[in-house]
């Protein structure tokens, strides 16, 4: 892919804000796929099911990382929201971007991983703070999308899931 000025100027941007609003911490404390996080558009996403194993499902999904915690937006009848509803609280995620999953033949498998918590958020101005990151991070598809999550959130087709790395 040809990288162009906008698009130059936007990843700086984005990195630029998200080092801005993330806390601060020694690097010496981010292990490598924590900080991999900060530099990634997707992340492939599977939860844990019983016994420890990974769900089928996985999926690609935007996300945003903000104050040492991971936030998906998805349908409310998402497999992902079904799975945190029915206590299969632990998930484990990828980060890179390796297209749609199905076709990504696995590949994102070796990416770096992290083992995460996750629960459902419902506070209004969790939802508007994280909104306002997830706006600066995908600027470029935030006039389509922007309202769709905004919305969606309000009236309850989508979820906010909020997650935690597992210890």
């Amino acid at each position: 892919m040809m990288a162009n000025r906008r698009k130059v100027l936007k990843r700086a941007i984005t990195m630029l804000s998200t080092a801005w609003l993330a806390p601060r911490f020694a690097l010496a404390d981010i292990s490598p796929s924590v900080s991999a996080l900060d530099k990634s558009e997707l992340i492939y996403l599977t939860p844990i099911v019983s016994g420890g194993k990974e769900s089928a499902c996985h999926g690609e999904v935007w996300f945003v990382h903000h104050n040492q915690e991971i936030f998906v937006v998805t349908k409310d009848d998402a497999w992902r929201a079904e799975a945190t509803r029915k206590g299969f609280n632990k998930a484990k995620i990828w980060i890179g971007e390796f297209g749609p999953w199905k076709k990504a033949n696995n590949h994102y498998l070796s990416a770096p991983y992290l083992q995460i918590e996750g629960q459902l958020e419902t506070d209004p101005a969790v939802h508007a703070s994280v909104l306002e990151v997830y706006g600066a991070k995908y600027s470029d598809e935030w006039s389509s999308w922007g309202p769709r999550f905004k919305d969606g959130l309000a009236d309850g087709s989508r979820v906010m899931l909020r997650y935690k790395v597992a210890s």
